[in-house]
């Protein structure tokens, strides 16, 4: 069964019914799924949770899924926390999202949008993507049996690009940012039919993303981390994973500590940061010349803007914008003392928490987590142009 009540408006509170499915509220804001919270805390308990499979679908009750045979899979796993030692001395761990299906962390959401729509009986969804997003439609989709249609910014990565495509999504380039991709996705609403999946213009992939929050508390031994790092495009996951830790407080399984919430952007595209500085609860205008190599914050104006920051508002956190160029450095760094291959955006949370560390505004005791959102292997990487001739004698001493 399924515990949800009603879907609510963000801005005004107003309650919709959930038995359809519906994009935004009246207001053209988020809608957010409520839930029956006593009825879920006496159906579950932490020892029931602990004897279930490792993978997403144990928080079931936490999702609007009606049930196990409505589940659209691709074999979602818990991912695993890994701790920087070299780097961090251990306070600093790494959340790793790329060992998900379709290597990152939009297999979350999309899972369970996919699934609800299948459910509603919807057989066609577009979406606008700077890549993984996309990748992961066309995945669920295909899985599904519902056909998809995805817009992404020419400049977009070539290898995620071509992924879209090779799940059987529709894939067009557009000469522009993620917004005019998405403009394209809501004009085509009614002109062509498909239900737009827009990153909050419907309620469920929240819901996914949730379940990041949901996985993290249960990994730490319901005892929530001091401060969390997440690189902030649209904020699915920022607000997800803030939904899910009061889910979870009232039903008494945290306490009243929360983790302060950090968006991370670039010093080229960071609207929500500038935003929040200036005290504002919205982006006023959209970022101009948004020109990042960190393309999951590439949104010049995200749609669910006013939730991002007053998450971070409630949760006493804050924005951080960092240099491309050093989260390149930063990037590569890691992989070579750590071992662990993280995405470009990735890379800039753990340049975030150094920025903010040496700026007093993180305390470097602090036990932090770093969301690293996909598989290092869909940026690209550096040559290599060392060689060796097996036609001609070597010279050993250069591996000495």
């Amino acid at each position: 069964m399924s515990f949800v009540s009603h879907l609510e408006c963000s801005q005004t509170g107003a309650q919709y019914p959930h038995d359809r499915f519906r994009s935004v509220s009246d207001a053209n804001a988020p809608l957010l799924v409520r839930y029956d919270l006593e009825a879920m805390k006496a159906a579950i308990s932490k020892e029931t949770l602990a004897t279930r499979a490792p993978d997403m679908w144990r928080y079931l009750e936490w999702l609007p899924i009606e049930g196990p045979d409505r589940i659209v899979s691709l074999g979602e796993p818990m991912t695993p926390l890994l701790p920087l030692n070299r780097l961090a001395d251990g306070q600093v761990i790494v959340k790793d999202e790329g060992r998900m299906p379709t290597g990152s962390f939009k297999a979350r959401g999309l899972a369970i949008a996919v699934s609800m729509a299948k459910a509603f009986g919807i057989d066609h969804v577009a979406i606008p993507t700077a890549g993984n997003a996309g990748a992961a439609l066309g995945a669920y989709c295909s899985r599904a049996g519902i056909r998809s249609t995805v817009f992404c910014p020419d400049d977009a990565p070539e290898t995620t690009i071509r992924e879209i495509a090779f799940h059987g999504a529709d894939t067009y380039r557009v000469n522009g940012l993620i917004n005019h991709c998405g403009e394209i996705v809501a004009s085509g609403t009614e002109q062509v039919g498909w239900l737009d999946l827009s990153t909050l213009k419907e309620p469920y992939r929240i819901e996914g993303k949730k379940t990041m929050g949901l996985e993290l508390a249960e990994q730490l031994g319901w005892d929530l981390p001091d401060v969390i790092f997440y690189p902030t495009g649209g904020g699915t996951g920022l607000i997800g994973m803030w939904k899910a830790f009061e889910e979870l407080a009232a039903m008494g399984w945290v306490g009243s500590k929360r983790p302060r919430m950090i968006a991370v952007q670039s010093t080229r595209c960071g609207p929500l940061v500038k935003a929040f500085d200036e005290g504002h609860d919205e982006v006023k205008e959209p970022w101009t010349n948004a020109e990042t190599v960190i393309h999951g914050v590439r949104v010049p104006k995200p749609f669910g803007d006013r939730l991002c920051l007053k998450v971070m508002r409630e949760s006493n956190g804050l924005g951080s914008m960092v240099d491309d160029y050093e989260v390149i450095e930063a990037r590569a760094a890691i992989a070579r003392k750590e071992g662990i291959h993280l995405s470009i955006e990735g890379a800039a949370c753990f340049v975030a928490w150094r920025q903010e560390v040496k700026s007093g505004r993180i305390n470097s005791g602090d036990r932090a987590i770093l969301f690293n959102c996909a598989s290092g292997l869909k940026a690209d990487l550096p040559p290599v142009e060392t060689r060796i001739d097996h036609t001609r004698p070597i010279d050993y001493s250069r591996f000495r």
